[in-house]
């Protein structure tokens, strides 16, 4: 590969404009294509063989109204202390505000508050739509599928909502699942601060605006791609709606990161005395084969989300694959266009006088060598502290709890928050997540009342409307509001209760069935099937690590301990996001007023991106410690060679990872919050404690144990040089240049046989 790859890099240094261009043609075409032809991407939330989709499919068939989805409008008087019952300003109000609903566009059906009202105070009580003092309304707002509604609609209630501000008569707020499902979180302030950290964090480490530039280019550029793929991905697989935002955070993370790598190796080519285009192509053979290693990595463990049985899941991770696919395939020849066009002035316009430049021979650095030295001086005592650290970051995710934040977590300068608080306090927490039990009847038509009275008399349940029946279609429809909020453990009990408890009890011998459906039931359905998928998960993705570094190290203490200091760092991860997010240490920081569940997918998600991006600094840290205990056969002074080589590089890079994901904490939403503080806290983790410090602390005290490999397992193993430069032909350097012989002709082809090339660290 590496030769396929020294040639790549040098066609796209020499051929810079075309490359350049071909990209460009490539991103208008689909950017128009996917105006033209793409589809929308996916809202729905769909989880196949759970109780929730079978409540949902039942409806569905019988053509039921209450399968498609819902929203509220969330009404009080403006007056201090008035309700409905005693102002007739409020009720006019109410009733005008009801008529504009009905109105819009898809909306299938609107409680009735007017004539409930009009009907008297017991008539209106009875029916539902207000709270015992009269105080709040609720009307509830049914649509068609969400396959058949768009963001337009979204938009339409979010108007009506916005043009009610101020009314001197009543106060009106919305929220429901057509907000959770149409309604995306403002993005832009984070993820730019995030790249304004990224620049800073380059412009040190390179000392040259054009160095800097490039990397920051080269991804910005890979995730418009990407992003304005989405919607022609989403005719292959259905993309969720959410996904480009994950995706454009692990794709802006990676690309800057792998442009890095290869930048730095490039500038260090030039300092030897490499042409421009020598030394683009030996960049992309050595450093882009690393790339391309771990940008497959991190492809195929995303991949591994179709195992998830969560189809949102699995379009979620084809989607951020396709953001890394992308930011790999241009770093190997979108970015050496930029470094042929850039030529040596990828050196000028320095900040500082740091920078390399021609004839300049890249060394290890002293303080880190120094800092490697200390480590295997003291390898005991840092290994031991260094894991009880690490275990006592992980020991929240003994409590970790799965669910997903209610709109109770939202900001109150939201109208969502607004309602689900209007709401809660008329009617009870439990009204922002009610239950809808879908009833097969078309055998057993008398089941109704006493499952319906069994229901109501279940702890959990605060009340139940008049059962709906549909004779000919045999379905009746149940709403049961729980006593506690959605996301509240107590309302995944009360679930659980009525499937295994309550219903079988009523039900008996009877051939109707009872499923519960609704945006809390499902959330607890996903919850569950990501548990019990997640230790299936983690063993294949940990087992395909120990074949990966088993091939490239030729050891098998290696992607043991590998897997082993993976499994800290991400644990250690977990940790932090129960003790913040569950137990609410700090949470105030992040903007949040509430404790909540950890997002059911996040684990999953997690654990497939980290996997991935550790191997990264794996790969680029022992690389460099293998290459050098080949040659030198000292394992201690080989684990302090690596350490010195790449300390900076990694530090560079994680410090960059870090800015773009803690740039999302700044978001309004909790779950892109939670990703963003958990990618973050790894990688910190990760490139630190870990690589820095407990690596070379354990390889130290492995000694020559580290590269033990079986005689019959080296022999069927295939052989993968990581680094691949043994493969490429001898350097061709700038006139003079070479550094040993002098002055000498500048070649066309690479091979100089006067030559006499020195393998140099990143």
């Amino acid at each position: 590969m590496s030769q396929l790859l020294y040639r790549l890099g040098r066609f796209s240094a020499r051929n810079h404009w075309r490359v350049i261009a071909l990209w460009f043609l490539a991103a208008a075409a689909v950017v128009v294509s996917s105006g033209a032809f793409g589809a929308d991407l996916d809202d729905s939330f769909k989880v196949p063989g759970v109780d929730s989709e079978r409540a949902l499919q039942l409806l569905s068939d019988a053509q039921s109204e209450q399968a498609g989805t819902t929203a509220r409008v969330v009404l009080t008087p403006t007056e201090p202390g008035a309700s409905f019952f005693d102002s007739p300003a409020a009720v006019a109000a109410l009733t005008d505000v009801q008529a504009a609903v009905d109105d819009l566009p898809n909306v299938l059906a609107v409680s009735d508050a007017a004539a409930a009202i009009e009907a008297g105070e017991a008539a209106a009580l009875e029916s539902g739509v207000f709270s015992p003092d009269g105080s709040v309304a609720v009307l509830q707002v049914q649509y068609p599928l969400v396959e058949n509604l768009d963001i337009t609609d979204f938009h339409n209630l979010e108007e009506l909502v916005a043009d009610r501000v101020g009314d001197p008569d009543v106060q009106v707020e919305a929220g429901g699942e057509l907000f959770f499902t149409f309604d995306e979180p403002e993005t832009g302030i984070g993820e730019a601060m995030g790249i304004v950290i990224a620049i800073i964090i380059l412009l040190l480490a390179f000392g040259s605006l054009i160095a800097m530039g490039l990397p920051i280019g080269m991804a910005l550029f890979g995730l418009a791609l990407g992003v304005s793929a989405m919607p022609l991905v989403t005719h292959l697989y259905e993309i969720p709606g959410w996904a480009p935002a994950i995706g454009a955070m692990v794709g802006l993370g990676v690309g800057i990161d792998y442009a890095l790598f290869l930048v730095t190796r490039h500038r260090e080519f030039l300092a030897e005395g490499m042409t421009v285009e020598e030394s683009a192509g030996r960049a992309v053979a050595t450093a882009g084969q690393a790339v391309v290693f771990a940008g497959g990595t991190v492809v195929i463990a995303i991949l591994g989300l179709a195992f998830s049985g969560v189809p949102a899941l699995t379009g979620a991770g084809i989607a951020t694959s396709v953001l890394v696919l992308i930011m790999v395939v241009s770093s190997i020849t979108l970015l050496p266009a930029f470094l042929g066009l850039a030529g040596h002035w990828i050196n000028r316009l320095g900040i500082h006088r740091r920078g390399i430049k021609a004839g300049d021979q890249p060394a290890v650095s002293p303080r880190w060598q120094r800092w490697g030295a200390h480590v295997s001086n003291h390898a005991a005592p840092y290994a031991v502290g260094v894991t009880v650290l690490l275990l006592a970051l992980t020991a929240p995710i003994l409590g970790l709890r799965l669910g997903f934040p209610d709109d109770g977590t939202q900001a109150e300068s939201t109208t969502t928050r607004r309602a689900y608080d209007l709401a809660a306090e008329g009617f009870g927490p439990g009204i922002n997540g009610p239950l809808l039990i879908a009833v097969d009847i078309s055998n057993d038509e008398a089941i109704v009342g006493p499952l319906t009275a069994a229901i109501a008399s279940d702890a959990g349940i605060a009340s139940v409307a008049p059962p709906a029946l549909n004779p000919d279609a045999g379905v009746a429809t149940v709403i049961a509001i729980p006593t506690t909020a959605p996301q509240d453990r107590a309302t995944v009990d009360t679930i659980a209760r009525l499937r295994s408890d309550v219903f079988p009890a009523v039900l008996g011998d009877s051939p109707a069935t009872a499923h519960v459906g609704g945006q809390s039931a499902s959330f607890a359905d996903i919850a569950e099937r990501v548990s019990d998928r997640l230790p299936i998960f983690i063993v294949a993705v940990i087992l395909l690590s120990f074949v990966l570094l088993t091939m490239v190290f030729r050891s098998i203490v290696v992607p043991i301990k590998a897997a082993i200091l993976n499994l800290l760092s991400i644990g250690a991860a977990y940790g932090v996001l129960v003790a913040v997010f569950q137990w609410g240490w700090g949470i105030e920081l992040l903007g949040l007023e509430s404790t909540v569940p950890i997002v059911s997918f996040i684990p999953m998600f997690m654990f497939a991106i980290l996997f991935g991006l550790s191997m990264d600094y794996e790969v680029f840290l022992l690389s460099r410690v293998r290459e050098e205990y080949l040659a030198t056969g000292d394992n201690d002074a080989s684990v302090i060679h690596g350490i010195a080589g790449t300390a900076r590089v990694i530090t560079s890079a994680a410090l960059i990872m870090i800015a773009v994901f803690g740039g999302f904490v700044m978001s309004d939403d909790p779950v892109t919050k939670m990703f963003g503080l958990g990618l973050a806290t790894a990688i910190a983790v990760d490139a630190t404690i870990v690589r820095l410090v407990l690596v070379p602390a354990t390889m130290k005290l492995m000694g020559d144990a580290n590269w033990w490999l079986p005689g019959w397992l080296d022999r069927i193993l295939p052989t993968i040089d990581i680094e691949g430069e043994t493969a490429l032909p001898e350097p061709a350097y700038e006139l003079g240049q070479h550094p040993e012989v002098g002055p000498v002709p500048v070649t066309s082809g690479g091979a100089d046989p006067l030559s006499s090339r020195q393998t140099l660290p990143v």
